[in-house]
């Protein structure tokens, strides 16, 4: 088949497809050139990819039967197509893109892969797309939203399309926003203030899941977060949706607050939508900050990072030991609490030398309290030791 633009052919995971030739569309060296190309792909979200197929995988293995999938943003088609090959017992995969070009070359790829009986290929608005399947018997098992920005305006519409005990899948790459660069954005698109800390990817993280709850909340299902990370340009979140006016008023009661003193590191949580009226630091007197209202609760499942991580062995993925390194950090992090110290950042506000990550967990771990390192920075440590025990003894291991 001809295509109006330039392409060539990748190979990724089990599947080969034809894609559009980025480099035609690179000018200067800090163009990005998946957001010029006639048609969305790109070569970076491969990690994204493996990690879905995993996912997928793991949640079927748990249902124990076959599955629907939904993809409404497929871009070149490339998700839906490894989702078709690589996990087994999926029934039917059904991707969409309301770009014409995208939809043809979406189907010259399903075709090319030898799939035209398992993947229907849409191409119309994402959101009308999936509400020709919130009907009761119509629903999916499984939905990817993975747009180029903010998932946010597709929540209401992939809800009503996920079945009861549903897997929602959810990218956002609008990390300005969520990282509290442009505040005024995220609450408008996310309903909640994030703020801009050295943990501001996890409360990405928590604002998104936060987002989610609350317009799950709505139709009365309650959410229950099973994976998530934050990886290069993006956050990436897996959550499952149950139906039921009490799990949505559990779910609704794991939103809160988190309150930061960017003076003395000093931070806490509180519990409810109401904003909190506490306005002082309880450490040093300082004004406190606030994020939210956001998700509290869990943001992985320990289980279910295990069962991902026996999906991975001997997957032959390309990025096997990186996938394993984040699923074992993410696994380790589950039972620990919300928000985490980065060791560099209190070493340079104290204006010490920086002690080894290994030392600073071993002494917070000495000290009493529990203490993980975490997935979302490499100098992090996740503890329950409140800001002046972390000082204490990074300040010991420093002098």
């Amino acid at each position: 088949m001809n295509f109006s633009f330039p392409t060539e052919t990748v190979k990724e995971g089990q599947v080969s497809v034809v894609v559009p030739k980025l480099a035609a569309y690179v000018k200067e060296a800090w163009e990005y050139a998946p957001s010029k190309a006639p048609v969305f792909y790109n070569p970076a979200m491969e990690f994204n990819r493996d990690l879905a197929v995993l996912a997928m995988q793991t949640y079927q293995k748990k249902l124990g039967r076959e599955i629907s999938v939904c993809e409404p943003l497929t871009g070149c088609g490339i998700r839906g197509i490894r989702f078709a090959v690589e996990v087994k017992a999926v029934r039917k995969v059904f991707v969409n893109d309301i770009n014409p070009e995208a939809a043809k070359l979406a189907q010259f790829n399903v075709e090319r892969n030898k799939l035209a009986s398992s993947v229907l290929v849409a191409n119309e608005d994402a959101n009308l797309f999936l509400s020709r399947y919130a009907a009761p018997r119509k629903r999916f098992d499984y939905i990817d939203i993975d747009p180029f920005g903010s998932p946010a305006p597709y929540l209401d519409a992939a809800l009503r399309a996920l079945r009861n005990g549903g897997l929602l899948a959810l990218t956002a790459t609008d990390m300005a926003p969520l990282c509290g660069v442009h505040p005024n954005a995220c609450v408008r698109k996310y309903g909640g203030k994030p703020l801009r800390t050295e943990y501001c990817h996890e409360i990405a993280v928590r604002l998104l899941v936060g987002c989610l709850t609350m317009m799950a909340a709505k139709h009365e299902i309650g959410v229950e977060v099973l994976f998530s990370h934050s990886t290069d340009h993006y956050i990436r979140v897996y959550a499952v949706v149950r139906y039921g006016a009490r799990l949505a008023d559990k779910s609704v009661r794991m939103m809160g607050y988190v309150l930061h003193c960017f003076s003395c590191f000093h931070r806490e949580t509180s519990r409810g939508i109401i904003s909190p009226l506490k306005r002082d630091c309880a450490e040093c007197g300082a004004k406190l900050n606030v994020a939210g209202p956001l998700w509290l609760g869990r943001i992985a499942d320990e289980i279910f990072c295990s069962l991902m991580k026996r999906e991975a062995d001997g997957r032959g993925l390309k990025q096997e030991r990186r996938i394993l390194k984040l699923i074992s950090l993410v696994q380790d992090e589950t039972e620990a609490p919300a928000t985490y110290y980065v060791v560099d950042k209190i070493c340079d506000k104290l204006n010490l030398s920086v002690p080894p990550l290994t030392k600073v967990v071993d002494g917070v771990r000495r000290a009493g309290f529990q203490a993980a390192l975490t997935h979302f920075n490499s100098r992090g440590v996740r503890t329950d030791a409140p800001a002046n025990v972390v000082k204490e003894v990074i300040t010991k291991l420093a002098t």
